[in-house]
């Protein structure tokens, strides 16, 4: 079992059968540096205080949960008020619906997280629910609390284990046709999209998320490195050897620059080589005729 603790402990539901289960976030919240804020003459961590205006600090236990109903008006809710509220995806993830994994649109995908089997007792009922969402290649849908929140979740096979995925609820996704309403709806020509798909296609491979680096972090981290080596010494942060990238404001012609892409920029040095060549063979030419000009002259 993972050292790292649960997030969440209660049962997947398929109908009758009922699977003690664990939750475990699938990503990492020390891979990247996180910082503090430091008063910089001492040195020191800055810290918070809860405070009231008017009032000044308070403690912990006075300190309540509201609800603003109108600007300055709260309903006041205790926390066991709130633990009050019961709710069967406390405990329990039900497994309600199935659907193709497709049919769900990427933008409603919200966090990643393991589900294991509590213990070697329930790993027999597990092990047909994953297989079975393999073979049928589909997705099972549900609610589980969490958090202080109740989510739509998603549970689809990974590896020997089950994978979950919150999902935001339609109401807290933005439309988009107020961002796209601008964009005309002209179809691109044939020929630039011809390119463009062999251009794709060039690039296409299996993904492999290790063949990805996050730049910025590494440089963020080579930074710190070599403050701590300079002991507080001004140090350059460095020039950015990043390729320079075209503004908006250069004007391209679109079909040399996709082809160029697809040909990996061989015909654009092929065709300066070859006007090079054109010109200086123009000049030669042009000398030997004045020589020769010159020549019957005399």
């Amino acid at each position: 079992m993972p050292a790292s603790r649960p997030i969440w402990k209660g049962q997947l539901r398929l109908s009758l059968v009922a699977i003690p289960v664990e939750l475990f976030s699938a990503a990492k919240t020390s891979a990247k540096p996180s910082f503090r804020q430091i008063h910089q003459p001492t040195g020191k961590p800055i810290h918070y205080e809860k405070v009231v205006a008017g009032v000044g600090p308070v403690d912990k236990d006075e300190i309540i949960k509201g609800f603003e109903y109108e600007k300055g008006d709260y309903v006041l809710l205790t926390d066991d008020e709130i633990d009050a509220v019961k709710l069967e995806t406390r405990k329990t993830l039900e497994l309600t619906q199935f659907v193709g994994a497709c049919e769900i649109d990427p933008i409603y995908y919200d966090k990643s997280y393991f589900v294991v089997p509590s213990d070697e007792l329930a790993e027999d009922a597990f092990r047909v629910i994953r297989d079975a969402l393999r073979r049928t290649e589909k997705v099972g849908l549900g609610q589980l609390s969490m958090r202080g929140k109740e989510y739509l979740a998603a549970i689809k096979p990974s590896g020997t284990g089950l994978m979950l995925e919150t999902l935001h609820y339609e109401d807290e996704i933005r439309k988009a046709d107020p961002f796209f309403s601008q964009i005309s709806s002209k179809k691109a020509e044939a020929d630039l999209l011809d390119v463009a798909t062999a251009l794709i296609e060039k690039k296409t491979a299996p993904f492999d998320a290790g063949a990805f680096k996050d730049h910025y972090q590494a440089a963020l981290r080579d930074l710190i490195g070599r403050k701590m080596k300079a002991k507080g010494r001004k140090i350059s942060a460095g020039k950015d050897d990043a390729p320079e990238r075209p503004s908006g404001e250069n004007v391209v012609d679109l079909m040399a620059a996709l082809k160029e892409s697809l040909e990996g920029g061989k015909k654009t040095a092929s065709a300066k080589s070859t006007k090079s060549t054109k010109a200086a063979a123009s000049k030669t030419t042009a000398r030997k005729s004045a020589t020769t000009s010159r020549k019957k002259a005399s």
